[in-house]
């Protein structure tokens, strides 16, 4: 597993919590609304539209700290917060570094659920 891309106290409370089979059926709807999350953020950068951006970088915030992602809940709090930057090469450097702690998340992720 990548060190750091799940807070595992996190994820672990969330089992005791709601349970194993409960959070493994979680995990499953977050791999499959995240990729639409991401691209939604890449479309609202693409259009310019603030809104949409903050709303999407809000949802993939709040859905990865669920699970403890905490390192890409943190990268999409910041471009919630900042809103869309005037330069769209930094919005970009920002999203493709979200995209790599998506990746990492997954995969710890799966190896925890045993997918």
């Amino acid at each position: 597993m990548i060190p750091d891309a799940i807070d595992l106290a996190v994820f672990r409370e969330l089992q005791d919590t709601a349970g194993a089979d409960f959070v493994t059926e979680l995990v499953d709807t977050f791999f499959e609304e995240a990729p639409a999350m991401l691209a939604e953020l890449r479309n609202a950068r693409a259009a310019a539209d603030a809104e949409r951006f903050r709303r999407a970088a809000h949802s993939l915030k709040s859905n990865s700290n669920t699970f403890g992602a905490s390192t890409l809940g943190k990268l999409a709090r910041t471009l919630e917060l900042k809103g869309l930057d005037a330069d769209p090469a930094r919005d970009d450097a920002a999203i493709a570094a979200i995209d790599v702690a998506y990746r990492d998340a997954a995969e710890a992720l799966k190896e925890l659920t045993g997918g």
